[in-house]
Parts: structure tokens; C-alpha cells; sequence
């Protein structure tokens, strides 16, 4: 038995080796896979691909146009990586040429306020963030 006073992860270290438990997630342990998805949605591409994706669907040639400075190869694997966790819906049309389209699943748009907020927070502190860092670096730039 382990005593209630240890600390919450080495507790659920110990059980789960011995028997499978399930507890509710909690980003702070190490062990809890919701900061996959904290990482996930905290990267700037895919912040930039759903702010870019919430009026309508895209192609993949128009977000690779939106999203300037991302190659192809990383939004090739943003929008995989968002796909894989429910935040995209790849729709595939049977045209010549063949068309492929990228929109917001219903998941991220729940998600989408924050993320918009998050963009916009950025821009309008950008000039106070960049004081902050020209005053860091003077103080400790000797």
C-alpha cells in the first residue's frame, strides 16, 4: 500500500504497474497524454492552418499560399497530424484534376475561439513582447 501523502504521480506510477486504473487527465502528470494534444495545438502551424480554415474549406495549394514561410513537407504534416486528431476533415472529389479539400471538423470548432483569440492576443502584444526582449537581452547582454 502506498501512503496517501505520496506525491499524486509516483502513486499513479505504482498502481499502474501492478494494475490498470483509469483517472481522469491531467496535464500536469507526466504520464497523461493530454499534453500531446496541448503540443499539438500549441504549434503555430496548426494554430495558422485553423485560423486559416475557419470560413470555409481549402485546398492544400491555397494554405500552403496563406500560411507564407510553412514548406510543404510541414504543412504536408501539420495537416496529417490534425487530421489524425480529429481537427480536420480531408474531403477527396472525384474530378480530373482530382481535388482535395481541407475544412474544420466540428471538434476543432470548439477549439476555434481560443485558437482566433490566441492569433490575435499575439499580434496586438507583439510590440510590448518585443520591448520585454530588447530590455532582457541589455540586462544581460555584459
Amino acid at each position: 500500500m502506498i501512503p496517501s501523502w505520496f506525491p499524486t504521480s509516483i502513486r499513479y506510477l505504482k498502481v499502474t504497474m501492478s494494475k490498470k486504473i483509469m483517472l481522469p487527465p491531467d496535464a500536469f502528470l507526466k504520464v497523461c497524454s493530454s499534453r500531446a494534444v496541448l503540443a499539438r495545438i500549441g504549434q503555430k502551424w496548426t494554430v495558422l492552418a485553423m485560423v486559416a480554415l475557419q470560413d470555409s474549406s481549402l485546398r492544400f495549394g491555397d494554405i500552403l499560399r496563406r500560411l507564407e514561410g510553412v514548406s510543404q513537407k510541414m504543412l504536408t504534416q501539420t495537416l496529417r497530424a490534425m487530421e489524425r486528431d480529429g481537427l480536420i476533415e480531408r474531403s477527396v472529389y472525384d474530378e480530373r484534376p482530382l481535388r482535395v479539400e481541407y475544412g474544420l471538423s466540428p471538434l476543432a470548432r470548439t477549439l476555434l475561439p481560443l485558437v482566433v483569440e490566441l492569433k490575435e492576443w499575439a499580434e496586438r502584444s507583439l510590440k510590448t513582447i518585443e520591448t520585454h526582449n530588447r530590455i532582457f537581452d541589455r540586462k544581460f547582454s555584459h
